[in-house]
């Protein structure tokens, strides 16, 4: 996570769980004039689109005062979906299990794209099965990683 990702977290993590939700993740992805701020939400009982909206009136006012971030952007408030984003070593263990893709920021074992099994999370290591090998991917390293929807 960015530095400004941890601080909108630790900004909107109160309000969201005051609300009754869990902030599971959240992406500021600066692209010139286009900025797009997406919060994750989730619960035990899912989210619907008046969860979102709901959500999405508090954060744009709370934006609105606290003014952390410049310049024109997009606010949008979503559910994870099946193919949530993991965002954090507990949400890896959560999902042990589970088929995931990762990418990472940066090559290892000559490659930045893994795909299979979730094995466990180690010492800020997430264990991946590929076929046959194991794989221990420094979690400092992970870019992006989505749970693989099973239908």
């Amino acid at each position: 996570m960015t530095n400004r990702e941890v601080k909108l977290s630790a900004l909107f993590e109160p309000v969201i769980r005051a609300m009754g939700y869990e902030l599971w993740g959240l992406e500021y992805l600066g692209q010139g004039r286009h900025t797009l701020l997406r919060v994750y939400l989730d619960r035990e009982s899912g989210i619907d689109v008046e969860d979102c909206a709901l959500v999405s009136r508090q954060l744009s006012a709370m934006l609105d005062v606290e003014d952390p971030i410049s310049g024109e952007y997009t606010l949008e408030v979503s559910s994870p979906g099946l193919d949530r984003p993991l965002f954090t070593l507990a949400q890896f263990e959560r999902y042990v299990g589970h088929q995931a893709k990762i990418r990472l920021r940066q090559s290892f074992d000559n490659r930045r794209n893994f795909a299979g099994l979730l094995l466990a999370v180690e010492n800020e290591e997430v264990k991946l099965i590929i076929g046959d090998e194991e794989y221990s991917l420094p979690f400092e390293l992970i870019e992006k990683a989505n749970i693989v929807p099973q239908l």
